[in-house]
């Protein structure tokens, strides 16, 4: 037996993963084989769907079958439902075009949106991905039994032997009697005359007609009843040929039931005979379909769009995750919109753009490091204040603040990653060692007293490392100049800083990349690397930019290449703006840039540059 065919049709999976009792161990097992060997286990029922393109090229999921005892409109109003509650992200509509000529559902597919990361969805948090249980129990003896599939049929083919055997006996019986009536009629027939007149003279006295009969022609008491109970004219006009055919068919059948019940085995060929005919009265092609595979546990990744998103985290550790579309872009020199609520003493510090799917490290003030996909953060609205991380990340300590964020693509060409203090210290790690970073934490680096790591990027043996500082100075110099050190270690000095200053930014030169700095009150600038001489590490730097009461000191940089397009800027209050990256100029070190933020009271707080891979925005201001 291949497996259940449910008349709903479908599909089920051979093989599901199951963990093992005793050694805790998940193994891949044969669930039909175990659930028929054992009488209980489970089998992953799915809905056939496929792709369709409609007008317009949008696409759409359709619904052809459904798991066993799933309602479909049960299963559209559960749709409905997780769409409304924004559970099942990428449906714009659902439409039931099912007919006489069998189920369709329609399920929408917003235009942006990857139409098997939706049927992904689908499976995991609705009824078209269902287990069916097996539990195989039945009354065996007057005792509830589990039974496997062979105890099943062999209990079925005992009861069709006994139903088989009951009835043989129960037809050999009537046929026996028949016989023997038959027997009398025939004998009737040959004195035909003589029953007649016997009747007539005894007419209305049964019981001693029937006692003149027994004696006169040796007939039983049954047959003389049967000869009675006939009408007179029917006795008359019996045909002898009739009652031979008809006796000499009843003897063959007694023949054939006494061989029956003397012969198992042909009984045996009734039931597979009887099983035949209702394969082929009833019978129709399967309807289910049995994969021979694992149904694969879909993973939280897979469930989630690979896209651009805007990570935003305040001083207080307070963090959110928004698609990069709900900013659309704006002229340089705006005010921009508000992208964060923030409280009384509470300031946005880091503003990161990454993909949804990227590995976003955390590393705290007190010199450790998380990891986390980017999707498991919040997703929240432009105005929320957002998540403390610490819900997220529970291992961090009370008091402990996040310090840099860096996100990182799966498989990337990046050897190391360098890490710089506000003191100027740097630290060059290879990336291997945060390979396996596990969920409590790992130390990155050990920090000098008063000290803070603030920035962390990767980089190869070809970069050059920029150091910006407050108060506009900025030295380069070769990555190698940075030994590689292990993750418990202070690292080395990057810069040296005057009274007063502090480092404010790194960056990652390569050819033909610039630099693009920006300062408190909101004025910036691109700077080309070539214009910022190698120097040897530990040296003073030369200058960034022009600073004064205008501009405010310079609040953060921001490596840029030809591949860049936009920028977003958030000051301290949380208002972001988001500008095409070609409308802030490319200016010379010693100038102090254009206007590019209208800050007002606040003061710029960070920078991120991006090259959005969503269709171009053409609206200035918010996506509604």
């Amino acid at each position: 037996m291949a497996g259940p065919d449910f008349p709903g049709g479908g599909a089920i999976y051979r093989f599901d993963e199951q963990r093992n009792v005793e050694t805790g161990a998940v193994e891949r097992v044969d669930a039909i084989r175990r659930a028929y060997a054992q009488g209980r286990g489970r089998v992953i029922a799915r809905a056939k769907a496929h792709n369709e393109q409609l007008r317009g090229n949008r696409d759409a999921i359709v619904v052809t079958e459904l798991p066993y005892a799933v309602n479909k409109a049960s299963l559209i109003e559960k749709i409905a439902e997780l769409v409304q509650n924004k559970r099942l992200p990428g449906i714009s509509d659902i439409r039931d075009e099912s007919d006489r000529e069998g189920m369709r559902i329609v399920i929408g597919v917003k235009r942006d949106d990857d139409a098997t990361l939706v049927l992904n969805n689908l499976y995991k948090h609705t009824a078209m991905q269902s287990a069916f249980n097996f539990n195989m129990l039945a009354l065996v003896d007057a005792q509830p039994r589990t039974l496997s599939l062979k105890e099943i049929l062999q209990h079925h083919i005992d009861h069709r032997r006994n139903v088989i055997r009951r009835r043989s006996e129960h037809d050999l019986k009537n046929a026996k009697d028949r016989a023997h009536i038959l027997e009398g009629l025939k004998i009737a027939h040959d004195h035909i005359d003589e029953v007649i007149k016997v009747i007539r003279a005894h007419k209305g006295q049964e019981l001693v007609l029937i006692a003149r009969m027994r004696e006169q022609f040796g007939l039983s008491e049954a047959q003389a009843k049967a000869i009675l109970e006939m009408q007179l004219r029917r006795l008359s006009g019996l045909e002898r040929q009739k009652l031979d055919d008809e006796y000499r068919d009843t003897i063959k059948l007694i023949s054939e039931l006494e061989s029956i019940l003397a012969n198992p085995r042909k009984i045996l060929f009734l039931i597979k005979a009887d099983l035949d005919e209702l394969a082929t009265k009833y019978g129709d092609d399967r309807r289910t379909e049995i994969v021979d595979d694992t149904p694969r546990q879909l993973s939280a990744e897979e469930l989630v769009a690979d896209e651009d998103v805007i990570i935003t985290l305040s001083s207080r550790n307070y963090v959110k995750r928004m698609p990069l579309s709900t900013y659309r872009a704006q002229h340089r020199g705006g005010r921009g919109v508000i992208g964060m609520a923030t409280r009384e003493e509470d300031d946005v510090e880091h503003l990161v753009v990454a993909r949804s799917h990227d590995r976003l490290y955390v590393f705290t003030d007190r010199g450790r490091v998380f990891a986390l996909k980017a999707f498991e953060l919040p997703d929240a609205s432009r105005t929320a204040k957002g998540t403390p991380i610490q819900n997220i990340l529970e291992a961090m300590q009370t008091g402990e603040r996040v310090s840099a964020l860096v996100a990182l693509r799966e498989n990337g060409s990046s050897e190391h990653l360098v890490m710089a203090t506000r003191k100027g210290f740097i630290k060059k790690t290879p990336l291997a060692e945060y390979a396996n970073v596990r969920r409590a934490g790992l130390i990155a680096i050990a920090l000098r007293k008063g000290d803070e790591l603030a920035w962390v990027a990767p980089c190869t043996a070809a970069d050059r490392i920029i150091l910006a500082t407050r108060k506009g100075k900025a030295i380069c110099f070769k990555a190698t100049d940075a030994r590689p050190m292990g993750r418990q270690t202070q690292g080395v000095t990057g810069i040296r800083l005057a009274k007063g200053d502090e480092v404010i930014g790194m960056g990652i030169a390569r050819p033909r990349t610039e630099a693009l700095s920006v300062t408190e009150n909101g004025f910036g600038k691109r700077t080309s690397v070539d214009e910022f001489p190698t120097q040897g590490r530990g040296g003073q730097g030369v200058i960034l930019a022009a600073l004064g009461p205008k501009t405010g000191n310079v609040a953060a940089i921001q490596m840029v290449d030809e591949g860049t397009q936009e920028i977003l800027l958030i000051s301290e209050t949380g208002v972001v703006i988001r500008t095409p990256l070609e409308q802030i100029r490319a200016l010379g070190r010693a100038t102090m840039g254009v206007k590019v933020m209208t800050v007002g009271d606040s003061k710029i707080a960070s920078i991120a540059t991006f090259t959005p891979t969503l269709p171009a925005q053409t609206q200035l201001g918010i996506k509604a």
